[in-house]
């Protein structure tokens, strides 16, 4: 029963209301499009939480090649790693839209969690959830062809299939970006592109809008 009540709790919990009903708990920071949240390899002495925008996650490696890892939205931790004992960034953080951040050092993000116990029940789902997700877009890098993986990059982008987000366009995403994500050329990303708007899967007349017969890509064989 007492688990039972909590989960109840916890699912009704509302971060950003607690945030700001919560003196000192972070500064709020905004960022324009394009500007680095924090480096690979900065110092790692605080975690994030996303108010509103989007953040591209990558990481660089040693000879120079950059890699996509996780792209987020509205409502989401990130920077968490310093919480295991991470002395340094494993990878970048960048805006791909104007956003709006909470930074919580880490020092007060520990206290949060061990005094409030909803709090720290929506943290680990949040993290675990995006980690299943970055679990799954490898799996679906390493067996799935490329427009597939266009398909479903749009439809998560886009919030498909998330009952508690909200409507959205999917805020303006280069063609470069998008290959960076699938894995392919850049090339190969506008011939798809071009195909799911003659199939009328995406709309880009005012946005780019992502439409869920799209999906039919993601199913089929």
């Amino acid at each position: 029963m007492a688990r039972s009540a909590r989960r109840t709790a916890s699912t009704r919990f509302n971060v950003q209301a607690f945030l700001n009903s919560t003196d000192g708990v972070g500064r709020v920071t905004a960022y324009p499009k394009d500007a680095v949240i924090y480096a690979q390899g900065a110092p790692a002495d605080s975690v994030m939480y996303l108010q509103k925008g989007n953040i591209k996650l990558s990481v660089v490696s040693s000879a120079g090649k950059e890699a996509v890892i996780g792209m987020l939205g509205p409502r989401e931790f990130f920077g968490e790693g310093c919480l295991a004992g991470q002395p340094r960034r494993m990878g970048t953080a960048t805006a791909r839209s104007a956003a709006t951040v909470v930074v919580i050092g880490k020092r007060t993000m520990r206290r949060l969690l061990h005094e409030h116990h909803a709090l720290s029940d929506v943290f680990i789902a949040k993290v675990l959830a995006r980690n299943i997700r970055i679990e799954e877009d490898l799996i679906d890098q390493l067996f799935n062809r490329s427009e597939k993986r266009l398909a479903r990059t749009l439809l998560r982008l886009a919030c498909y299939g998330q009952p508690d987000a909200p409507a959205t366009v999917i805020p303006t995403v280069s063609q470069e970006t998008l290959a960076e994500i699938v894995g392919t050329t850049r090339s190969r990303i506008n011939v798809f592109m071009q195909k799911f708007r003659k199939m009328g899967f995406i709309d880009d007349r005012e946005g780019l809008r992502v439409k869920a017969s799209l999906l039919s890509v993601v199913l089929g064989d």
